[in-house]
């Protein structure tokens, strides 16, 4: 039996099955990140979640917790909304998230992501990364963890 061996394209950061992420557009300059290929979308904890209109555009405002396992610290959000849609959580659940697209941090990658809106406090990590938003930029080690280290704080245009 012919064994194929992959071998990750040296022009793409490799990530681990958790990573350090930034929202600057957020306000959230650290958060763990679990990096989940088996997840379509990328989910965002967020709680006291309320849908408002700003210049005739929809926004949400919400907060959120974005210290695992830690509810002391709460940033509140501001973002346009893109989406309404029905997502279905790992236990095959369906409801209904808001969708908001920012700019999400990786090391020294900045790309623009859309997450949805949903109480994770639940979980582990308050921020999934999915298949979606890594699009073919990067390659999983999922034996590994923490490969880009501390986002680095910027933005990009």
């Amino acid at each position: 039996m012919t064994k194929l061996l992959i071998t990750p394209s040296i022009d793409k950061p490799i990530l681990g099955w958790r990573e350090w992420a930034a929202l600057p557009e957020l306000n959230i300059n650290e958060i763990k990140a679990k990096i989940d290929t088996g997840a379509r979308s990328s989910a965002l904890h967020a709680f006291a979640i309320d849908p408002y209109r700003k210049n005739g555009q929809r926004w949400v405002m919400f907060a959120i917790h974005p210290i695992q396992k830690e509810c002391d610290v709460v940033i509140e959000c501001h973002a346009p909304i893109k989406d309404r849609r029905i997502v279905s959580d790992s236990g095959g659940h369906k409801q209904r998230r808001y969708v908001i697209e920012t700019q999400l941090i990786l090391g020294s990658t900045a790309i623009r992501a859309e997450m949805t809106l949903t109480n994770r406090d639940s979980m582990l990590f308050r921020l999934l990364i999915g298949r979606t938003a890594m699009n073919t930029r990067f390659v999983i080690d999922p034996n590994a963890s923490y490969l880009q280290g501390e986002p680095l704080s910027f933005v990009a245009s």
